[in-house]
Parts: structure tokens; sequence; C-alpha cells
């Protein structure tokens, strides 16, 4: 099993999360992975070996969700929001709601009260640079550092307006501005 930190450190290499990106989708496609980030296919094979061999992939070249999953099982759990969540525009009693909903830094559940969610997702938005696009492979990869269930989230916040989706992108359109 990968702790967290070995995760982390995995990942922060661009060629590494390309092909972790395209594995989510369905099978690497090697030639199109090195077109995308600039690299010799020769590099993605070498990334792509590696990673199956440490369990990230599948030997189909795919993502091993359960791998992942027993990542974020082992992330350490925090009874305290992530100070960092509560950063920005909101006033105390806002702060006050975030920190009901949110442990360390993942959302522990989306509030069934409107209000409550708006806000929720409100900050979700934060994490989404305005005049960005994003595919939505990448929205789903933000979403589920904080919740599992990033497809409802993803849905949220296109329905409350915080993302827009045309033709397979997303981008940011709601949320406050800090």
């Amino acid at each position: 099993m990968i702790n967290p930190t070995d995760y982390l450190r995995i990942v922060v290499d661009p060629v590494r999360l390309a092909v972790l990106g395209a594995a989510a989708r369905g099978e690497v496609d090697v030639e199109e992975v090195a077109a995308g980030v600039g690299v010799a296919p020769r590099r993605v094979l070498k990334e792509v070996g590696s990673l199956i061999e440490i369990g990230l992939l599948t030997p189909e070249r795919t993502l091993d969700r359960e791998a992942l999953r027993e990542v974020a099982r082992a992330l350490p759990q925090s009874a305290e929001m992530d100070p960092a969540i509560a950063e920005g525009p909101w006033s105390a009693e806002e702060a006050g709601v975030l920190a009901r909903f949110f442990s360390g830094a993942r959302l522990v559940e989306i509030p069934a009260n409107r209000a409550k969610r708006t806000l929720v997702l409100d900050r979700l938005s934060q994490e989404f640079e305005p005049g960005l696009r994003y595919a939505e492979v990448e929205v789903n990869s933000i979403l589920q550092v904080f919740h599992p269930d990033y497809a409802t989230l993803r849905r949220y916040l296109v329905d409350e307006g915080f993302l827009t989706r045309a033709d397979g992108a997303y981008w940011r359109t709601g949320g406050r501005v800090g």
C-alpha cells in the first residue's frame, strides 16, 4: 500500500499526473499523453511501468481505483477543520458553518440544507481559477480531494451556478472573489 506522503511525491511529477489522469478515463494512450505533456513516448512508457509496479495502475494501463481509496483511508483524520478552508471572504458565522461540515480538509457531509450547501459549494468553487477551463476529469480530481462523491458535488456546482459546462469543459462562473 502507498502511504499519502509517497502518493504526493509520485503525483507531483507532471508526466505521472498526466498518466494518472488519462488512466482515470480508461486505458492510457502513451502517444496521446506524450503529445499532451510534450515529452517522448519512451518517458511516458517508463512512468506507466513504474505506476503499474507500485500499484496505482493495473496491467491494462487503467487506474486502480481501490489503490486510491486505500491512500484516502490512510489519510489522518482530523476532528477540526483545516484553517485554510476558512481562509477567504467568509464571515465568522460562515466559517462556523464550514467548520461543521469539514474535518481537516475533507468535506465529511454534503449539507441537506440548501443555504448551508450553497455556502459549502461557494467554498469549493474557490478551488477553480476564474477564466480557466477544466476538463471533467480535472474537475473530478479537484473535488475528490474533498469528498468521494465528486459527481454529486460537480452537479451541484453546475446547478447552483458556480461552474458552467459546455462542450465537455467546465469553468468557474460563480462564487465570491476573495
